[in-house]
């Protein structure tokens, strides 16, 4: 909390003498004016000595009787700067108690302060005092008129998500608010309130029942639907017809744009997409909505599209937004510096180098630097400047543990790309030497061994990775693939790869791993039907690769053509697709 500010102090002190000598030598009256006794300050030279020494007291360090000498001052004049000011002082002391102490008294004095109860409410919650919270927050809402009280439920329960028990907090607003549960105003956002405190405590069920509660007495509640949002979980329930609903009617903006988030989050892309696309249309000029609907075209390797939404985007985004720090106006945004290095990828995927580098030195952005030169070191290895993008890598700086992270994988990643793989095993070995338990390095490991061949050294260290993290899906997922790959121990490689799925149920590649286990079981049909829904949800070569040798196996030789085709289309330099045209004779 900030100290009294010195242009308060110095009003107090004009004020004071002014509303003393007020009294001694009223203003005479003018002709037909009407007799009006002047305001008087409550701060008479008693209680505005009281506030200076305080303030002086406070200085010295000695804020105790800072304090003490304040909140008598708060009470003599009912003032409710100088009650907020013995509750900051209190708190500069680390002295919880005495705050709320502060609080109650202001309280007291002034009942009908929303300040007050406001104060008290934040100090009880952090002191984990949460059933004397029931009072203010009861106060709180009655004495709000109705058309602003969703609104003040909304304020005052996010105060509880910081309660250490969120399931208490949860049922002390049920218990608080029991007049709004059963109202079609108030009671969705009550319930919504509800519903969060118990998700994050960790009882889902709770929150879904209370979720429709909320949607019961309103199915088109903002607040009941960015808890469904929440409440997302790859299961389908009730929740997406629940949210359908919601989605149909007239959306708030925000609310569409965490859902499409949380569609990311869940890997459904396809819908993301689709919710993307719709905010863009139903609100053109939401900025956000077309960053995020450009990354997910980038990532479908849909470049056209993708230029043209986050060309939309830098377009439409707000001028307010386009400078971080107005003494900084040369700097670039986060949300513009995440375009840019898109705009740069798409024009380095359109053999357009020159455009592309021209797009990143538009990036001024410090904490970026890293970000902008891997994107130059990787067309310089594009242009075959290998060498010259590893030095360039290689010169960047490692502050901290995620910058030597991120050097690591970007080398590693253009040593693969340049087919030196020997390098790349010797790069993850030496990193290894330093941290011989960190599974990503060891994940790394594994594919480099399978690449050179060493096919039971990749298995032995990915059992490993296992062991040493039981839910790293990836590791299932690329030992039952490789078995599968090499047609070999089918059963266990479909165990792998479904337990893989237990983790990330909507992974488009581990469902690829899954449609290739069955190829090789032969199951063409279902290994078909897997394969068309992970393209769908993510369009990529190596999918495509498998999609076109279950068809050509099928018979079906002009749609197996038809899907090398598009993934050519996404990478012409994939190895997987490439090797596998040229060996069933298809057309490159």
């Amino acid at each position: 909390m900030s100290r009294i500010p010195y242009l308060m102090v110095a009003a107090l002190l004009a004020a004071a003498p002014v509303a003393r000598s007020q009294t001694a030598t009223a203003p005479l009256k003018q002709p037909g004016a009407s007799a009006q006794a002047p305001e008087r300050s409550a701060l008479n030279a008693s209680i505005f000595y009281q506030v200076v020494l305080a303030e002086l007291s406070f200085n010295n360090g000695d804020i105790g009787a800072a304090y003490g000498l304040m909140l008598h001052a708060a009470r003599e004049s009912n003032e409710a700067q100088l009650f907020q000011r013995a509750v900051d002082m209190a708190l500069s002391g680390r002295d919880a108690n005495a705050a709320v102490g502060a609080a109650k008294a202001w309280q007291q004095a002034l009942p009908q302060s929303k300040d007050a109860d406001r104060y008290l409410l934040q100090l009880l919650i952090g002191l984990n005092r949460l059933g004397d919270t029931l009072a203010p927050l009861q106060r709180s809402v009655a004495r709000t008129a109705q058309p602003e009280r969703v609104a003040v439920i909304n304020t005052l329960t996010r105060l509880y998500l910081r309660a250490t028990d969120k399931a208490a907090a949860a049922d002390l607003i049920e218990k608080a608010l029991i007049a709004e549960l059963g109202n079609r105003s108030t009671g969705p956002a009550t319930w919504a309130a509800i519903g969060n405190l118990r998700l994050v405590a960790g009882n889902r069920p709770a929150a879904l029942a209370a979720a429709r509660k909320g949607a019961s007495l309103d199915p088109l509640s903002d607040d009941v639907a960015s808890l469904a949002v929440n409440l997302l979980n790859g299961s389908a329930e009730d929740l997406d017809a629940l949210l359908s609903a919601y989605f149909a009617a007239t959306p708030s903006g925000n609310v569409r744009m965490g859902y499409l988030r949380k569609l990311i989050e869940l890997q459904r892309y396809p819908a993301a997409l689709a919710q993307a696309v719709q905010l863009t249309r139903e609100q053109p000029d939401f900025a956000d909505a077309w960053l995020v609907r450009g990354s997910i075209e980038f990532q479908n390797q849909d470049f056209q599209q993708a230029e043209q939404s986050l060309s939309r985007f830098l377009a439409v985004l707000p001028q307010s937004r386009t400078q971080e720090d107005p003494d900084e106006d040369s700097l670039t945004p986060r949300g513009i510096v995440q375009a840019y290095l898109l705009l740069s990828q798409i024009a380095e995927k359109q053999g357009d180098f020159a455009k592309a580098q021209s797009i990143l030195a538009r990036i001024n952005s410090p904490q970026d630097i890293a970000r902008v030169q891997i994107r130059r070191a990787m067309m310089f290895a594009k242009q075959g400047r290998l060498e010259e993008a590893l030095s360039l890598v290689r010169n960047l700086p490692e502050d901290d543990a995620d910058e030597a992270r991120t050097k690591l994988q970007t080398e590693l990643q253009l040593l693969r790309e340049g087919r030196r793989e020997k390098e790349a095993y010797a790069l993850l070995i030496a990193a290894i030497q330093k941290t011989p338990d960190d599974v990503d390095l060891l994940y790394e490991l594994a594919l480099s061994a399978e690449k050179l061949g060493q096919t039971d050294e990749m298995e032995k260290i990915l059992r490993r990775v296992i062991t040493l993290q039981p839910d790293y899906h990836a590791a299932y997922n690329a030992l039952g693939y490789s078995l599968a790959d090499r047609n070999q121990r089918l059963p266990e490689a479909r165990a792998l790869i479904e337990k893989a799925l237990k983790f990330a149920p909507n992974d488009p590649f581990i469902l690829d791993s899954l449609a290739w286990v069955e190829f090789r079981s032969g199951n063409l049909t279902e290994a078909l039907r897997i394969l068309r829904a992970a393209y769908l949800s993510r369009p990529d070569a190596e999918i495509a690769a498998h999609l076109g040798e279950v068809l050509w196996a099928m018979n079906l030789r002009e749609d197996a053509n038809a899907a090398w085709a598009k993934g050519l289309e996404l990478n012409r330099d994939n190895e997987t697709l490439k090797s596998t045209i040229v060996r069933l004779r298809g057309k490159l």
